[in-house]
This record gives C-alpha cells, structure tokens and sequence, in this order.
C-alpha cells in the first residue's frame, strides 16, 4: 500500500506504452534534417505545445530537460546569469526544495544579496513580507507552489501581482509538486517561469520542462550542438518529451481533488484524536499531502513500523530521508521539539482505495499503542 507518491510516482501504463510507442517509431535524431530527423522532431514540437497548453499563464517557450532540479537550475541560474546587469538582489523563502534553496546559497557565495521569506507555523509565506523585501535591484523572486514536505500551498497568484506592479523582477516557481493537480490557467496573472517533473505526475524519471514566457533571456548551462533553442544541448529524448505530455494530458483529466480531500480530511481528524501526534499544516496544505510528526519515536521507526505492516510512507522529504537531521522545513515552521525529530509524510495518488486509508488508520493506532508503552525511548 503506497502512500509516498509526491516522493515519485508509478508510471502510468498508457505512459509507459507512449514512451517504447515513440521510442520504436520516433527514434531518429530531431535536429537531423533527413526524414525521419523531422518526423521526431514534429513529435518533440507537438509534445512542447502541448506542454505550454496544459501550463497556460501565457508561457510559449519550453525546454525540454532531465527533471524538476535541472529545471529549477536553470530557470535561477540562466535567469542570475543573463541578467544580472540589472540587478543582483534575489527573494526566495526558507521552505524551498533544495535544488533552489542550495542554488541560491551558491549565488550567495558569488555576491549576489538573497533575502528569503519567513514563514509561519503552516509554512505560509507574507505577502507584506513579499512586497517589503522587493527592491529595485531585484531581478528574480522564486516561491514554489506546493511544498515537497509539508504540503503548504503558497499563494503564487497573489506573489505575482505584487511582484509585477512593484518591480521589474521575474518570477519563478517550482511547480514540481502541484502540475496536473492544480490548474493554473484560470490565474489573472502567474509566475513567469515554472518548473515540472514528470516522475511526480505518472511519467516517467529523467524527464522535466521548464516553461517560461518569450521575452525571458536565460543563459544556457550546458553547451554543445546548441540544441533546445540553445538553451540545452544534446540530443532530446522525443520518447521521453512525448510521454511527459501524455502524462500531464492524463493526469489533468483524471485527477480527483474532491477525492483526495475527503481522505486527506478524513485522517486530520482521525490523527488530531490521538495525543502523540501533530499534523503538520493542517488548514494550509494541498489535498494529497499530509505530514504528521509522533511524540517520543523518530520517523524512521514510525516508518519501519508501518512498512512492516505492508504500508510505504516516508520522511517529511525523500530528498533527505537518509539524513537523521531535522530538515529546514521543519524548523522554519517550528515544530515543537518533541515532535520535530517523529515527522512523516503521507501522500496520496490517483488509485488509491479506501480500503488502504483504512488499513493506514489500524496501523496507526498499532504504532501509538506501542508509543505509549514506550518503545523508541
């Protein structure tokens, strides 16, 4: 029974065939200029367009790359590095997945001014904050959408009116864990760059894009045969670019969120019965994800436990499940420090059952029951 889908995903079976579909028939170079080169690369560009459509918010230019951490690279970095002439001010906050907080970090070491938003105890950024720290040497202001541990969905829209009419900056935000789930194409206004990962929305890893609008300048991180409009040289995958936009095509039209709330409200009820633990987020957070933190016990026991018992869960962060440190989401929104070490994330995908949200629960109370009589002391 798993319960980790925003650590990755099962690839879809329709995916997974539009993959060795494209992989058998599409396999020709696309910037070759025979036939068969230009039969891949009508594919790769139906592929992109498709893409830019599901994402909206006026972006017409997407690259095509290997992931949600090669599109936030790229999206700060080529962004820094173009155009750092006018300005070398930059916000992001204190909760960002680490292939944008370590990114700025790095921009720290070479001179660039970052300031990074406090959040509160849900993991919610302030707009006042947002609006105070903008400066007019500010070029970029990166907010991610919904945060990879916590779930804490941030107000993206709201950021991007204020970035917009007080200054010159660009907006990015890591969509990696909200595409295919929440719509973006009814805001009146948005980011202007966006990253996305395949693996999160039933595709397939190694796989990701990053949107952005046309007078955006990047400056290129890899170079070479100055594939992808220069911007990323190789050879593209068409098989990879092909499945990723029969994913989210996919995943937009099937997704349930009236589903995913009524489990997601139904085990903040049942979890904020029980004295040893403390939901995480609980007003602020996305449907499919839900973050619980256990008195007493570590959330590698917790885990193990619960993996015993046929049930897959995780750390607040499979990015660093394997360190025993308390992350910096955690600490950011100030856990209480009896609880902060005893975290675990449950996310929910599509198929999941009520049959497994039940067997979660007799799991659960196993787990307290053994709490209590003090084990993991």
């Amino acid at each position: 029974m798993y319960f980790d889908h925003s650590a990755t995903t099962q690839p879809d079976e329709r995916v997974l065939r539009t993959f060795m579909d494209a992989s058998a028939s599409y396999f020709a170079n696309p910037a070759s200029l025979h036939a068969e080169g230009k039969r891949a690369e009508k594919l790769l560009e139906r592929a992109r367009t498709q893409l830019l459509g599901t994402i909206g918010l006026g972006l017409t230019e997407g690259i095509f790359t290997s992931g949600g951490t090669e599109s936030n690279n790229l999206a700060i970095l080529g962004y820094v590095y173009a155009n750092q002439h006018k300005g070398r001010h930059l916000i992001t906050t204190s909760i960002e997945h680490p292939s944008v907080l370590n990114v700025f970090q790095e921009l720290e070491k070479q001179n660039f001014t970052v300031d990074y938003l406090s959040v509160d105890e849900e993991g919610r950024i302030s707009l006042d904050e947002l609006q105070a720290k903008l400066q007019k040497d500010t070029i970029l202001v990166s907010i991610m959408h919904v945060n990879n541990e916590i779930g804490t969905i941030q107000p993206i829209e709201e950021c991007a009116k204020i970035i917009h009419s007080s200054s010159r900056a660009m907006f990015h935000s890591d969509c990696v864990q909200s595409f295919g789930k929440f719509s973006l194409t009814d805001f009146t206004d948005g980011p202007d760059l966006v990253s996305l990962s395949a693996h999160k929305i039933y595709g397939i890893k190694n796989s990701g894009f990053l949107a952005f609008r046309k007078n955006i300048r990047l400056q290129p991180l890899v170079f070479g045969g100055g594939q992808e409009h220069k911007l990323r040289s190789g050879t593209v995958s068409v098989p990879h670019a092909a499945a990723l936009a029969k994913a989210a095509r996919l995943l937009v039209e099937e997704v349930d969120m009236q589903q995913f709330r009524h489990w997601r409200n139904d085990l903040v009820a049942f979890f904020s019965e029980i004295d040893e633990c403390k939901v995480l987020a609980p007003n602020a957070s996305a449907p499919y994800i839900l973050s619980v933190a256990f008195a007493q016990i570590t959330g590698e026991i917790a885990i193990n436990f619960l993996q015993q018992q046929g049930l897959i869960v995780s750390t607040s962060s499979a990015c660093s499940s394997k360190n025993s440190d308390v992350s910096h989401v955690i600490e950011a929104i100030q856990v209480p420090q009896e609880f902060e070490k005893g975290v675990i994330r449950i996310s929910l995908g599509k198929n999941q059952t009520i049959e497994e949200i039940e067997q979660l629960k007799v799991a659960v109370r196993q787990l307290v029951e053994l709490i209590r009589k003090g084990v993991g002391k």
